[in-house]
């Protein structure tokens, strides 16, 4: 059981770093260099898109299989991959899922509630740009690091 759900883990891990990695170094950039009521509108629209099932499967069912995987982890802390479990479950929750949820998600609302053509939606988008990049930046290493943490745990079960 610990085996698939670590195995799981790395899975969702390596889908969402794969996904912030893209904003890192790409999308982000591309939004940046059109006008901003572009740019304003093609995030509100991924933002809106990236909702999906698939999306929130993979995002929310990644942190649920770390929370599970770090108390199975406590519980037997004598365990030869309980170190990497515990280290890669605070990884992804912490910096990959949290981060979202406190930082990148209430800019992505703020951003949702403006029109894009307004002086508003550009004054947000200008911030938008660096502080939520910033963030995207965090959620890529944390979600990446802890696949690695995952792998290192699946080479001891």
């Amino acid at each position: 059981m610990t085996f698939g759900l670590a195995f799981a883990a790395a899975i969702g891990s390596g889908l969402m770093a794969g996904l912030f990695f893209v904003f890192s170094v790409t999308i982000m950039s591309a939004l940046g260099k059109l006008p901003a009521p572009a740019g304003i509108a093609a995030m509100q629209s991924i933002n809106t898109t990236i909702l999906s099932p698939l999306f929130l499967t993979a995002f929310m069912g990644t942190a649920l299989v770390c929370v599970v995987l770090a108390i199975i982890a406590m519980l037997n802390w004598a365990g030869p991959a309980s170190g990497w479990l515990v280290a890669g479950a605070l990884l992804y929750v912490a910096g990959t899922f949290l981060v979202t949820i406190v930082f990148n998600v209430p800019m992505n609302d703020a951003l949702a509630a403006s029109a894009a053509d307004s002086g508003e939606a550009a004054a947000i988008w200008s911030r938008y740009l660096s502080v939520w990049t910033g963030w995207n930046h965090v959620r890529t290493v944390t979600s990446t690091a802890a696949l690695g943490a995952f792998i290192c745990a699946l080479r001891q079960l």
